[in-house]
């Protein structure tokens, strides 16, 4: 097992760490993708990312992550279970605590490991067609990541879409035919210079992060300073920084909890709509995620209203990868939306 770097140790890189804080908050407001210069930090905040999650509540045994319940959701597993026992609502699954799981979707990885195939142990051995679940299905409520996610192939990235939209994978090989839950965060990382991401993948990111190498000279130092202690004693660096990653899980733990009684303002709502007709975006999803972002920072806040501060802070992770590019003007979108939040919101 890889060690992972305490979340809450790492060095600058803030737009980066809010947006993997409120997908952890707020799984709805859909996937997050970081774009940036190599050796800036982007695998090791989000592999870091799981010692701030809080824990999570699943049936017992249950390969795919199924939430205790019996309304919908429930894999066919844990509804033979239901069947079987005759369960009603005062007799539950049976259930158990888990970290929320944090799966890598490694570059090369076959068709058959993403989706799960047959297991041919039990088939050669026993004579008996049994499912080997794959990457999405340990997934199931948690976050999918991709490094160098603009260099996975067309037919993986087609795949993905299809069950992004669906929060299923259908699986029809082998004689097999089941569908089981894929309900997931994608975050993927990748340097923009090695290729693009196809418009239909990007679009399923609800936030759009770029990172770029500190110029700081005390951030650089300091960046090093950690990693260097990391490296020397893992064990003691870990210890020195388990106090804040276990404050930030609580601050998040509560915010997931508070969520719901965010309210919006009309008022706040205009400004997001007028903000996203400057800047003709592309559809509704862009107000959308804005919105479920703002709540889920005043949530974290500790604010019971979104403020158009909220919207300022948030504008460009949401917006910067939903506008039209224009051939004729060279400006970046990150400016773009910068400029649209002046003259729309305010300085």
């Amino acid at each position: 097992m890889s060690k992972s770097f305490p979340f809450s140790a790492i060095v600058g890189q803030d737009e980066m760490s809010l947006a993997l804080v409120l997908v952890a908050i707020d799984p709805l407001i859909g996937g997050v993708l970081v774009l940036g210069d190599r050796g800036t930090g982007k695998s090791t905040a989000v592999r870091a990312l799981a010692n701030v999650l809080p824990s999570l509540k699943v049936v017992k045994g249950c390969r795919y992550n199924c939430e205790p319940g019996y309304e919908s959701g429930l894999c066919d597993d844990c509804l033979k279970q239901i069947s079987q026992k005759k369960i009603t609502a005062k007799r539950k699954l049976r259930s158990e605590t888990i970290p929320v799981p944090v799966v890598d979707l490694p570059l090369g990885v076959t068709e058959d490991r993403v989706v799960g195939s047959l297991n041919m142990q039990s088939a050669l051995t026993e004579g008996i067609k049994k499912f080997e679940p794959g990457l999405l299905a340990e997934a199931n409520r948690g976050f999918l990541y991709i490094d160098e996610v603009n260099l996975l192939e067309d037919h993986l990235v087609d795949l993905l879409i299809d069950v992004a939209a669906s929060k299923e994978n259908i699986v029809e090989r082998e004689g097999l035919s089941l569908t089981h839950p894929a309900n997931f965060v994608i975050v993927g990382s990748g340097n923009p210079e090695e290729g693009d991401l196809r418009p239909q993948l990007l679009d399923r990111f609800g936030f759009s992060v770029e990172v770029t190498t500190p110029t700081d000279l005390n951030e650089r130092v300091e960046v090093i300073k950690r990693r260097q202690a990391f490296d020397l004693d893992y064990n003691s660096f870990v210890s020195s920084w388990a106090e804040s990653d276990l404050k930030l899980r609580k601050k998040i733990d509560l915010a997931k909890k508070r969520l719901s009684k965010v309210m919006i303002p009309d008022d706040v709502l205009e400004a997001m709509s007028k903000l996203c007709i400057f800047l003709k975006t592309d559809g509704l999803r862009g107000e959308l995620t804005l919105s479920r972002a703002s709540c889920a920072l005043a949530a974290f806040e500790r604010n019971s209203k979104v403020k158009v501060s909220h919207l300022k802070r948030l504008a460009k992770i949401c917006l910067r990868h939903r506008l039209r590019r224009n051939p004729l003007d060279d400006t970046s979108s990150s400016v773009r939306v910068e400029k649209g939040i002046t003259q729309v919101l305010g300085s």
